[in-house]
C-alpha cells in the first residue's frame, strides 16, 4: 500500500504541505496519525516555517478517523495517539491550515477545524457523527466553541448533523469559501505571513491560541479517560460501531 501521506516544502521553506493521499476516504487511522506525528517532529528543527498546511488528495479531505479502529481491541491505542497529534502539532507554535474538499466528518473534521485557517470549496460537508454511532469527538467537544461559540458547538457534537460550505461560513466553522482552497491559503501567505518575522508569528500565535492549549492540558485528557473508561464500558459503543461495520441498523439498550 501506498504511504498515507505526503510532504512539500513550498514558497522557498516558509510553507509545509502535508497531504492526506489515500483517497477516496482519506482516513486517519493508527499509521496515518503516526505518519503525521513523524513528519510534524521534524518540523521543530525549521524556524523558517510560518505555515503548516494540510490539504488532501480526491474529492474529500477525510472520512474520518477508522471506525473498525474505535472498537475495544484498537482504541486504547487509537484515541491517545490521535490526540497525541493535537499536542504535538500545537506545541510546534507554528501556524496551520487547511484546504478543504468534499467530506470532512469526524477525525478529519476535527483536524481540519483545529488549525487556524480553513478554507473550503463549495462542496465541503463538516461533520462530527459519532454520537449516530454511540461515541463522540472529544476534540471537537473540547475546541468547537472555540469556532462557533458554546452552545452551536454542543449542538453540532450532540446531533452529528452536517454543516454545508455557505453554512460552515456563516457560523465560523471555515474561514472563506473558494474554487481552490490550497491556492487561496497559498495567496494568503503571500500577502499576510511571508513578510513577517517567523519569530514574531509564532510568538503571536502561540499567544492568541493559549485557550486552546488549556484545552488540550485541561480538557481533553478527561474526555479522553470519561470516552475510554465510560462510554466504552457501555454495550451501545460497541453496538453502534459494531453495527456501522455490520453495514445494519443498531439495537440500542434502552437503560
Amino acid at each position: 500500500m501506498s504511504p498515507p501521506i505526503r510532504t512539500e516544502t513550498l514558497r522557498e521553506g516558509g510553507v509545509e504541505r502535508i497531504t492526506l493521499c489515500r483517497p477516496p476516504a482519506n482516513i486517519l487511522d493508527i499509521e496515518t496519525c503516526a505518519a503525521i506525528r513523524q513528519h510534524l517532529a521534524t518540523l521543530a528543527g525549521r524556524p523558517s516555517l510560518r505555515l503548516l498546511v494540510f490539504d488532501a488528495d480526491g474529492d474529500h479531505f477525510s472520512f474520518g478517523a477508522s471506525v473498525a479502529e474505535h472498537l475495544p481491541a484498537r482504541v486504547q491505542e487509537m484515541l491517545p495517539g490521535f490526540h497525541r497529534l493535537f499536542v504535538e502539532l500545537e506545541a510546534l507554535d507554528l501556524p496551520t491550515a487547511a484546504a478543504v474538499r468534499g467530506r470532512c466528518l469526524g477525525g478529519g473534521a476535527e483536524l481540519a477545524t483545529w488549525c487556524g485557517f480553513v478554507h473550503a470549496a463549495p462542496s465541503a460537508a463538516i461533520a462530527v457523527p459519532e454520537v449516530r454511532l454511540a461515541v463522540f469527538p472529544p476534540v471537537a467537544a473540547a475546541a468547537w466553541r472555540w469556532r462557533v461559540g458554546g452552545a452551536r458547538a454542543c449542538q453540532l457534537v450532540t446531533t452529528g448533523a452536517t454543516v454545508r460550505a455557505e453554512d460552515a461560513l456563516a457560523i465560523g466553522l471555515v474561514d472563506r469559501i473558494c474554487d481552490d482552497p490550497l491556492a487561496s491559503l497559498l495567496d494568503l501567505y503571500d500577502r499576510d505571513l511571508a513578510s513577517l518575522s517567523p519569530f514574531a508569528l509564532r510568538q503571536a500565535w502561540k499567544a492568541g491560541r493559549a485557550p486552546l492549549r488549556r484545552a488540550l492540558r485541561d480538557e481533553l485528557p478527561a474526555l479522553e479517560r470519561a470516552y475510554l473508561h465510560e462510554l466504552m464500558a457501555h454495550p451501545d459503543a460497541v453496538e453502534g460501531l459494531t453495527a456501522f461495520v455490520e453495514k445494519r441498523p443498531p439495537t440500542w439498550r434502552t437503560a
